[in-house]
């Protein structure tokens, strides 16, 4: 399905040194910024002796009409965009955006993959305020309607004898 709004971003990543004889470093998405800055991918922002931020890269988040509850439920929670971090093949850079998104379930069905890394981020006001916009006017309230149960048939449920006739 085609999006009907998209907004580019920018991901900021940091990389912590780990405390732990299986790993190095501890990748962690840390924010999203409300334009694509000027800068090449993986791009230092800032470096001290244990933590390390990089400009990671441009992101694309899509807007759904059908995910329109959902971005409301999410504008209400706090308003946060979840950012997926998957690994690549090489070292250098050790990984890549696939996803940004502003849907809590699509962010939340990232997680089931395994090898991705997917955090929440707070949401740029920029993008927050063409959320609002967007569901002000494309959401449609679905009313809900309860299933009435169909109404047991008693004979169905009568005991019947090994022969396969019914005793009476």
């Amino acid at each position: 399905m085609s999006a009907l709004f998209r907004i580019s971003v920018g991901v900021v990543v940091e990389r912590r040194k780990a405390m732990s004889q299986w790993t190095d470093f501890i990748w962690q998405p840390v924010a999203v910024l409300p334009d694509v800055p000027d800068a090449t991918p993986w791009t230092v922002i800032k470096h001290d002796a244990d933590r390390t931020s990089f400009y990671a890269g441009p992101a694309i988040v899509e807007f759904h009409t059908t995910e329109t509850s959902h971005y409301r439920d999410n504008l209400t929670a706090g308003a946060k965009l979840w950012v997926v971090l998957r690994p690549t093949e090489v070292a250098d850079p050790a990984y890549q955006i696939a996803c940004v998104t502003a849907d809590p379930f699509e962010g939340e069905g990232y997680t089931e993959a395994g090898n991705d890394i997917v955090e929440s981020v707070p949401m740029p006001e920029v993008v927050r305020d063409a959320l609002e916009a967007f569901v002000a006017e494309h959401h449609v309230e679905q009313t809900f309607y309860k299933r009435k149960r169909d109404r047991p048939d008693t004979e169905a449920l009568g005991r019947r004898s090994r022969t396969g006739e019914d005793d009476r």
